[in-house]
């Protein structure tokens, strides 16, 4: 006797859905196999790769150039003078001629307020062969003596304060330019008492080793 079309395709169903879950269970079981089996590779696929690098730079190692003292010379040279460090001062100069009893009618008298800068740095053109060499990786370098390149007025803030004339005199026409020269004089000494070549010196050694640091040389010693 045959069976309900209603049965059959009822098991037809049945069987359909449990191949389809079959199916998916299966490709999960996969899929889930496989990231487990990745998670278990990657460490040592990342171990071997960073162990080649490592191997790779041993057998080929990035060259480290450091020039030759003597090769650096003429580009150290070619600053020429290192200008390090800049003063600015300002003095108050008296310039009179004639002061006395008699200055209310012969004198002459001014007041001159001077502002001036001053320039100091090495002259690294002087530098030579000689002045650098290189011992166990040290490099020792002897560096020119700071010197004072500018030391002058800055003629428009300068001025004449003040000046006095006496009755029976004229100005007298080189008076300010006295004054001026004496101001220039004036400016420089203040510059160098209060240190301006130590300081110069020592900004040029620092910038120096920088440089030198840049070359290739990390230790630097100046002599």
């Amino acid at each position: 006797m045959d069976k309900p079309k209603s049965s059959i395709n009822l098991v037809t169903v049945l069987l359909v859905i449990l191949l389809v879950v079959v199916i998916g269970s299966v490709i999960l079981l996969t899929f889930t196999i496989g990231r487990v089996i990745n998670a278990a590779i990657s460490p040592f696929e990342t171990a071997n790769h960073e162990l080649s690098t490592q191997v790779s730079k041993l057998l080929n190692p990035t060259p480290t150039v450091i020039p030759d003292p003597v090769t650096i010379i003429r580009e150290v040279q070619s600053l020429a003078r290192l200008e390090t460090i800049q003063y600015t001062v300002e003095k108050v100069i008296t310039a009179e001629i004639n002061q006395g009893v008699f200055g209310p009618l012969f004198g002459d008298r001014l007041l001159f307020v001077a502002h001036g800068y001053v320039i100091a740095g090495v002259d690294l053109a002087a530098l030579e062969g000689e002045d650098l060499r290189l011992e166990n990786g040290v490099l020792y370098v002897k560096l020119p003596e700071a010197e004072v390149f500018v030391a002058t007025l800055n003629n428009d803030q300068s001025y004449v304060y003040d000046r006095d004339t006496g009755i029976f005199r004229k100005s007298e026409p080189d008076l300010e330019t006295a004054a001026r020269q004496a101001a220039e004089a004036e400016i420089l000494n203040a510059a160098l008492e209060d240190g301006i070549l130590e300081q110069a010196q020592l900004n040029t050694e620092t910038y120096m080793e920088r440089l030198f640091n840049t070359l290739g040389y990390q230790k630097v010693i100046f002599e």
